[in-house]
């Protein structure tokens, strides 16, 4: 039995009206992402891969084409639809770490759960809260401000914030940008872990190919198109 993509685009095109000039900016995107994958896609600026990321992450709608979610079809969704979708479904890590400045790491996290209108007790919030800042390594700094926190400890709370509500899919837009390239490392071997140990989809967005090298495929967007789609050989023999 064929197991159904969690992400599957069919022809997506992006089109931008500047006052009388028609900008496209994809141009039939089709591509599949399976359920389990870590997949980075990488453009250079202009490449058109920070649109394809909102229209994933259903920030945006595609001007034309499919795009279905667990085999469900979200390209016409209405707004509020969409803000469902985001919620339950998806998470987002991006450059900035957007967290909250004066507010306790575990704080940060149980945010989402706050305007998701969780089913879960507060007692249930804070607990699945602790286990993700233990996951990812913060177990002695959940009560610090991020003021108190390096960077890569600001970006592992971002992480946790982003799976509180157990998305299906993490989104993570440059999320070693802001970082040197020590600490960029552990957050991509956390990312690694994450989707190896936990199972959670991952698309890293990004222009760098050491980045992208961490992930299991490589899809490259170039004038709004696939250039290509190639698995990272590396990482398949490793795993051997």
């Amino acid at each position: 039995m064929t197991m159904t993509p969690l992400i599957a685009l069919v022809e997506i095109t992006k089109t931008y009206q500047m006052g009388q000039v028609s900008v496209p900016v994809l141009r039939g995107i089709s591509l599949a992402i399976e359920r389990g994958e870590l997949v980075a896609m990488m453009g250079t600026s202009g490449s058109g891969k920070s649109t394809l990321m909102n229209i994933v992450g259903c920030l945006d709608r595609p001007t034309s084409g499919q795009y279905r979610l667990e085999d469900q079809e979200v390209s016409q969704m209405s707004r509020r639809e969409l803000a469902a979708i985001r919620n339950w479904k998806i998470g987002f890590c991006f450059q900035q770490f957007n967290l909250l400045r004066r507010t306790r790491a575990i704080d940060n996290v149980l945010m989402p759960l706050a305007y998701s209108k969780s089913e879960l007790s507060n007692r249930e919030c804070r607990e699945r809260a602790e286990y993700l800042l233990t996951r990812v390594g913060l177990a002695e700094r959940m009560d610090h401000e991020p003021t108190q926190l390096s960077g890569g400890q600001q970006q592992r709370v971002a992480i946790a914030r982003a799976l509180v509500n157990r998305p299906e899919l993490l989104l993570a837009d440059e999320p070693t940008g802001a970082l040197d390239s020590r600490t960029a490392a552990e957050i991509l071997e956390l990312f690694q872990k994450l989707n190896e140990e936990e199972q959670i989809t991952i698309v890293l967005v990004t222009h760098d190919a050491g980045v992208a090298s961490s992930a299991k495929r490589t899809i490259k967007i170039r004038d709004g198109q696939i250039e290509s789609a190639e698995t990272n050989a590396h990482l398949l023999a490793a795993a051997r």
